[in-house]
Order: C-alpha cells, then sequence, then structure tokens
C-alpha cells in the first residue's frame, strides 16, 4: 500500500512538473520562428573539450559553448538536449538528422561552409605564448628553441621565421612533455588550451599569454573565428543564431562567459566575418 501511494505521489509530482514546464512555455515568446528535429527541443551534438564543450557525469551539458546555447534557447524557449560524441561524428549526427547544431568549438571554415550552415563567429581561437618569462611577441622567442602543434593555422609562417629551431609535435601532449623537461625553452599553442591546462596543474613555471599581432603571422593578426555547424537546409535555425549572436555580442554576453570561464574577454572581439582558410 505504501509502495502504491509513493507511486502515486511520484506521478503526481511528475505531472505538475509536466504541467509547470507547459506553462513556462507558454509564457515565453521566441525572437524567432525555429524549426528544430524535435519541437521545443535543441538538439545538440558535442564532444569532450573543456573548457568550451563537454556533458558531466550527471548529464549536464557544460563550458563556454554551452553557456553560449543556453542563452540562445532561451532567447527561442527551446530546451537543450546534448550528447557527446567523438569529433567526426558530431558532424555525421547534423548531417544525418540525428542533431540540430554541432557544437565543438569548430573553425569557421569556407571548406565546411560548403556542406554545413556554419553561424556568426562566436569567439576568437587566440594564438598562445607559452614561456617562464611572460613573453607577449613572438620576436621574443628569437635564438630560442619552440616548439607547436602540427596542422595548426600558424605552422608554416613558424617555420619561415624560426627556421631549424621550430620542432613540430603531433600532438599538445608531446609538446608540453618537452617544454616541461627543457627539450625545448617555448611553445606556441592555442591561449585557451593553455589556460585550462593550468587549471588542471599543467605548464607549471610558465606563462600562458594571448600573443600580440605579428604581420608576419597571418593567425596572430587575424585569429581563427569560432562557430556553430547546423544543417545547412534549416534556414530559420541558421537567421535565428545569427540574430541572437549579435544581440549578445552586443550585450557583452560573450565575453562575460569567456570572463565567466577564466579566459580573454578580448576574444569575443571578432570582427567581421570571415573564414580560417581564405587569404
Amino acid at each position: 500500500m505504501n509502495c502504491m501511494k509513493s507511486g502515486i505521489a511520484g506521478l503526481s509530482l511528475a505531472l505538475l512538473g509536466v504541467l509547470i514546464s507547459e506553462a513556462a512555455y507558454a509564457d515565453c515568446t521566441p525572437a524567432h520562428k525555429v524549426q528544430t528535429i524535435t519541437p521545443g527541443v535543441l538538439t545538440v551534438s558535442t564532444i569532450v573539450y573543456p573548457p568550451f564543450d563537454n556533458v558531466d557525469g550527471s548529464g549536464n551539458f557544460v563550458g563556454i559553448d554551452a553557456d553560449i546555447l543556453k542563452k540562445i534557447a532561451e532567447r527561442e524557449c527551446l530546451t537543450i538536449k546534448a550528447q557527446a560524441v567523438d569529433d567526426a561524428a558530431s558532424i555525421q549526427y547534423v548531417a544525418t538528422g540525428r542533431a540540430d547544431i554541432s557544437s565543438a568549438s569548430w573553425y569557421r571554415t569556407a571548406a565546411r561552409a560548403k556542406v554545413m550552415g556554419v553561424s556568426s563567429p562566436l569567439y576568437l581561437e587566440l594564438m598562445g605564448l607559452y614561456s617562464k618569462e611572460g613573453y607577449k611577441k613572438l620576436s621574443d622567442f628569437q635564438g630560442k628553441t619552440v616548439g607547436t602543434v602540427q596542422g595548426y593555422l600558424w605552422v608554416s609562417d613558424l617555420q619561415k621565421i624560426f627556421g631549424d629551431n621550430l620542432k613540430l609535435y603531433p600532438n599538445p601532449v608531446a609538446m608540453a612533455q618537452d617544454l616541461d623537461t627543457g627539450r625545448i625553452q617555448t611553445a606556441v599553442d592555442t591561449y585557451n588550451a593553455g589556460i585550462e591546462a593550468q587549471k588542471k596543474g599543467g605548464f607549471k613555471g610558465f606563462k600562458v599569454v594571448a600573443a600580440e599581432p605579428d604581420d608576419r603571422v597571418a593567425s596572430s593578426v587575424h585569429p581563427a573565428q569560432i562557430g556553430l555547424l547546423y544543417t545547412k537546409s534549416n534556414a530559420s535555425l541558421g537567421t535565428a543564431l545569427d540574430e541572437d549572436i549579435a544581440d549578445m555580442q552586443k550585450k557583452g554576453e560573450v565575453a562575460a562567459i569567456l570572463k565567466n570561464w577564466g579566459l580573454n574577454p578580448d576574444g569575443a572581439k571578432v570582427g567581421a566575418p570571415r573564414y580560417a582558410d581564405e587569404k
């Protein structure tokens, strides 16, 4: 009998929750008329990439991109359903209609824009300089051994500047190990990754500084812009994302989110939309 009462009470609470949820949704006026896979829900495929994207042990979508999307969802009266998958699968979820958006700190590129919808820029992927001295300029690295990771936008420019003094690594972990042991004296990696690593005890004794622009390195002058990927044919979602992001930038909300996560709020100064793979 007690079990029955407990079950009835639980059902009543569940129904009350539904009624409250529906009432709250009824009082919400969306900024745009947005089509999503599931009405009233923004389905997001994401990855494990703190501090930008993650789904924690309790199933909560957390991170910088998550906080930005939550602001957008509030404007559009949507709830967010996020699932963490690997990088390639995150895009495939959108391409195959299983997710509305892929959130994975994606570079805005012309190549991606050919097959996916690419939102207005959220923030910049700033170049970071790693040194014990706290150097802010690449010119301060002259005469020192420098490490960086293969595949970054700035690699070819750094090779021209540092020549044999530049060492390439297959991943940030290998680079960090050599920096720690003194095999290299300085390093160039993303500013955001360095700040996050230091929160977890990495790069002890080193300072991670956002690089000052250097005309010899294009990506230091025009850092890559980060955007959200969505189904290219979903024009209603694309319009909502772009206009909501513009409103957030205008109100300083993106800068505030970056600062809240311990990153440089200047990363929100994205400038005019552009693609990282276009000169």
